[in-house]
């Protein structure tokens, strides 16, 4: 009889053990340890009466068990969230590079017109006489302040081209989808950074994030990298 209650107690932990371990994931290792634990002290108190119990011993080697395997499955999990972020940030950079080249084609266009109206002004005004030469005069600077103006926003959109690693890092919060005290950083390569939020705060959350901070860096993949390892 001590034998067979020997037999059972042990098949009944293992059980418990097995299904703890198949269920560790990245993030709950306590509680899975805390449901061995649990389960040891119940069958030990089930197998006092015949004066049968498994050893702390064993139950530690579980609990190793369940560490492991919660490492395991943290790696994984990095792993993924890795992937994830690469192929986050790849589509952050192709949409980028689409509005900068947007923006660039933009700016040529009113260089192009303003360009175009300039010349026409000044033809007209090397025929124009009194008010009439006054009004074209205006127009005349009014227009050629506004080809400076196309021009700057075409160099800047060439500059933000060359520089493929400048961008913005953002810290935001949601206390009503997270809680408080958790913070997410990120970056984005965008012209309107701010989208980027808007996007996050879109179906995937039912309340809107808190912007705490926008910081623009020539190097923003390591400017969001040291700022995750200060927090």
């Amino acid at each position: 009889m001590v034998r067979l209650n020997q037999k059972l107690l042990l098949r009944a932990f293992n059980g418990e053990c097995d299904a703890a371990i198949a269920n560790v994931t990245w993030n709950n290792a306590t509680k899975m340890e805390e449901r061995l634990q649990k389960s040891f002290d119940a069958i030990n108190r089930l197998g006092s009466v015949v004066r049968v119990s498994l050893t702390t011993d064993y139950l530690k080697l579980k609990l190793d068990e369940v560490r492991l395997t919660n490492e395991y499955e943290e790696k994984k999990y990095a792993e993924r969230e890795e992937q994830r972020r690469i192929r986050e940030e790849k589509r952050e950079e192709e949409k980028a590079q689409r509005e900068i080249e947007e923006a660039r084609e933009e700016a040529e266009r009113e260089e192009a017109r303003f360009q175009k109206a300039l010349e026409q002004a000044r033809d007209e005004a090397t025929k124009a006489t009194g008010t009439q030469l006054e009004k074209l005069v205006k127009q005349i600077n009014s227009f050629e302040a506004k080809l400076d103006e196309a021009r700057r926003k075409k160099e800047r959109a060439i500059s933000r081209a060359q520089l493929t690693k400048s961008g913005f890092v953002y810290v935001i919060s949601n206390l009503g989808s997270f809680g408080s005290g958790i913070c997410k950083i990120g970056m984005t390569r965008r012209a309107e950074p701010l989208e980027r939020i808007w996007e996050l705060g879109g179906a995937s959350v039912p309340f809107p994030f808190d912007v705490h901070a926008m910081l623009y860096s020539d190097n923003a993949p390591e400017l969001e990298f040291s700022r995750a390892l200060r927090v």
